[in-house]
């Protein structure tokens, strides 16, 4: 009968005691902080570790000293900038994919370009032509007025210097052209170099 009352006893306490149990089963472990102090010394904390430290970075271990995280001290100003360059590098090495898949991408769009720019060109100097025809026009008009005694219309002048003007703005375009060209052959070139280095 007392050992019916006990296991009646353990039934109805029993339950009490489980959340207790499980608690007890789910308790954190407990950490240790592992850092290098300003001596030179190393450190075990279970508080953590002091912001003057932590920058240094730090280890963590559990109750049985094995470690379970690293934490690497915060990169320099120097290794930022190695990282955002060589962001930047990738970055730009995936658009330049993106343009040329190949060498041969690269010479077809250098082709393009400069027979872009040797068109312009062309144009600019056939104008230059169509412009010398008429300055010489307008000049004999001039020497005819002259040479009847009469002083040049003002008219006539400004269409000599309307026609000058053109000249020496196409001139200037036929030297930003050649100029573009030039800086497309280098940058083709330079493209070219490294399409072939990413494709290997």
């Amino acid at each position: 009968m007392r050992r019916l009352s006990v296991i009646c006893f353990c039934l109805t306490l029993g339950p009490l005691f489980l959340p207790w149990a499980s608690q007890a089963a789910e308790a954190p472990e407990i950490l240790l902080y592992r850092y290098v102090d300003n001596r030179g010394v190393t450190v075990l904390d279970r508080q953590g570790v002091p912001p003057e430290y932590a920058a240094k970075g730090y280890e963590v271990l559990n109750s049985r000293g094995r470690v379970v995280q690293v934490v690497p001290p915060p990169p320099t100003a120097e290794q930022l900038q190695h990282a955002q360059d060589a962001k930047a590098r990738a970055a730009a090495d995936a658009q330049l994919l993106r343009l040329y898949s190949s060498v041969e991408d690269v010479d077809q769009a250098r082709t393009r370009k400069l027979a872009e720019l040797d068109a312009l060109v062309e144009v600019a100097k056939g104008n230059i032509l169509n412009l010398t025809a008429q300055l010489n026009s307008l000049q004999k008009q001039a020497a005819t007025q002259e040479r009847a005694g009469r002083p040049v219309a003002q008219s006539l002048i400004d269409q000599l210097n309307d026609v000058r003007a053109q000249q020496q703005k196409l001139k200037a375009d036929i030297v930003g052209y050649q100029a573009a060209r030039a800086k497309a052959e280098a940058g083709f070139a330079a493209d070219r170099a490294h399409v072939q280095q990413l494709t290997q």
